[in-house]
């Protein structure tokens, strides 16, 4: 019987011909973690006395309060780096960006075995690799002996067809799909993604839709190795591309099938599956746009804001807030000129990371507010208030509602 993309990469890095159902215990290539997970991890290692004897597979990035808004985070900080510093591992610091969108752009390659203190380490897969969140505690395990358990994932095949309409991107499509399956439709299944529409994404869009998986609760997201993913780890300088694809008769649990040909979708508050065409909650009245995160900060996405700002100005009753994603996506922005627009117009950008999307610092929302994001979740409280409100969109439709105020149609700039 043939495999699924993540039955082949956990027989590969485990050693036994596994399927769906098995428990494997594999082989790690990377491990990631972030500042607000990775002082539990390395509380956890001193605690038990444990070794961590090889750093270099291992990350660590400031990124989720960065900078630091208060000591106790400073100080959780200054734990990393020196524990980082004590196992020779790989410390990105304040600036240098988003803990997945940096993983992608210098470390994951197609193939590999991923793991992160993070739930969006999903994001990943949009590379051809097996990649997935963990608690700290099991990444605390995982730094010190290499490996971990896994319980080899059922698959979801999701087959895309159709063009994409004007106004209609990746962050449209997922968004749709998790509306279809509902925040628990895909509980520790593999969701792997074909089809003609799936076949014309770029990388920015894949990585879009791997992100976001885990809100309908998915393991991974993965996607089929192809010219486009060589590409990418070519322009990120990289040279690991290997072919990724499941088996012609591979077993899969359910086969679902969407039409790209759809409407800019929005999730009203605050679940991400209320999802519903942007005709619908249009005229809701937004007091903040954010244009970020480790879904939608990306230079394509930027472009996106940049070409629709162009020769226009933010709503006065609006504050608009951009964050790269990374250095890399930073400094190109800035050559290309799209940071010199968006601050033209009325915006604000602020440093790589992750920005207002976990409500630690900057962009906190007061009371009553209502900030239309491109984020990932928009659980009551994700951005520092739960007397607030988060709609999720596309960059093109948060860009809309703020030049005009409100919750807009983005196919009216475009």
């Amino acid at each position: 019987m043939g495999k699924t993309i993540s039955e082949k990469i956990l027989s590969e890095k485990s050693g036994m011909d596994a399927y769906a159902g098995d428990i494997v215990i594999a082989r790690i290539d990377r491990i990631a973690l972030q500042d607000g997970t990775a002082p539990l991890a390395i509380k956890r290692i001193e605690k038990l006395g444990l070794d961590v004897r090889d750093g270099r597979s291992i990350h660590f990035f400031i990124d989720h309060a960065s900078p630091p808004p208060r000591k106790e985070l400073a100080n959780d900080q200054k734990l990393i780096r020196d524990f980082a510093r004590e196992i020779k591992a790989d410390l990105n610091d304040v600036g240098d960006g988003v803990i997945h969108q940096v993983m992608v752009e210098r470390h994951v390659c197609p193939g590999d075995l991923v793991i992160g203190a993070d739930s969006h380490t999903c994001t990943y897969g949009a590379l051809g690799c097996f990649a997935t969140g963990m608690g700290s505690t099991d990444i605390a395990i995982s730094m010190v002996l290499g490996k971990n358990w896994f319980r080899v994932p059922e698959t979801f095949r999701i087959q895309i067809d159709g063009k994409m309409p004007k106004g209609v991107f990746a962050k449209d499509l997922i968004l749709y799909i998790i509306g279809e399956l509902g925040v628990d439709g895909a509980t520790y299944k593999a969701l792997e993604f074909h089809g003609e529409t799936v076949r014309t994404l770029d990388m920015d869009s894949r990585l879009t839709i791997s992100n976001m998986v885990v809100e309908c609760g998915a393991k991974v997201g993965m996607f089929e190795t192809d010219e486009i993913t060589r590409r990418f780890l070519i322009e990120m300088g990289r040279d690991c591309f290997r072919e990724i694809k499941p088996d012609e008769d591979a077993d899969y649990e359910k086969e679902l099938y969407f039409s790209s040909e759809i409407e800019p979708m929005v999730s009203r508050p605050h679940s991400v599956d209320d999802v519903v065409p942007v005709g619908e909650v249009e005229g809701v009245k937004v007091d903040q746009v954010f244009i970020g995160t480790c879904t939608n900060g990306r230079i394509s996405d930027i472009e996106v804001v940049a070409k629709m700002l162009k020769g226009r100005r933010i709503n006065r009753n609006v504050r608009f807030l951009v964050c790269p994603a990374s250095r890399y996506v930073y400094l190109k922005a800035l050559e290309l000129g799209y940071l010199k627009t968006i601050v033209e117009a009325g915006g604000v950008v602020l440093p790589p990371g992750c920005g207002p999307c976990v409500g630690i610092h900057m962009g906190i929302l007061a009371d009553g507010e209502v900030c239309i994001s491109t984020q990932n979740r928009n659980f009551k409280g994700r951005m520092g208030n739960p007397n607030a409100e988060i709609y999720l969109s596309s960059p093109a439709t948060a860009t809309a509602s703020a030049i005009k105020g409100e919750i807009t149609d983005p196919r009216e700039f475009l």
